[in-house]
């Protein structure tokens, strides 16, 4: 789900990511570039430098890091799936932002497709999903 909104003569673009169990609410408001998540800032949520980079992906891809700020709520699943979900909603708020001009460059580098993966059952008779007890033959 993305919209726009206009409250207060205030532009903000809405976008909903989602990846594994986690859910991303996404407010897009031009500024500076300032990224807040769950009212932290980006450093202190992330403190690794990968699960920054997966953030900061869509922006990079349209050169749009200078360009706004990004407010998140995300909820659900650990950092990794957060992450995942941060980035395509950025990814879905930048579409709803110019349609025109980003759609095409986020669509072909794979932010806009929800990533489907998810954990596999466990099944009965072995330890995990697919780990199975040690094997002897006597």
């Amino acid at each position: 789900m993305a919209t726009k909104k206009t409250v207060k003569k205030k532009v903000q673009y809405l976008g909903t990511g989602r990846r594994k169990t986690a859910v991303a609410r996404v407010r897009l408001i031009p500024g500076e570039g300032n990224i807040t998540i769950n009212k932290r800032a980006f450093e202190d949520y992330f403190p690794l430098d990968t699960m920054r980079l997966i953030v900061n992906q869509p922006l990079e891809a349209v050169s749009a890091t200078d360009k706004f700020d990004v407010i998140v709520n995300v909820y659900g699943g650990g950092m990794t799936g957060q992450a995942g979900a941060i980035r395509h909603g950025i990814a879905r708020a930048l579409c709803v932002c110019d349609k025109e001009a980003y759609r095409s460059i986020l669509k072909k580098a794979g932010y806009l497709k929800r990533d489907p993966r998810q954990k596999e059952r466990k099944k009965y008779g072995l330890h995990k999903a697919r780990k199975a007890p040690q094997f002897s033959k006597r």
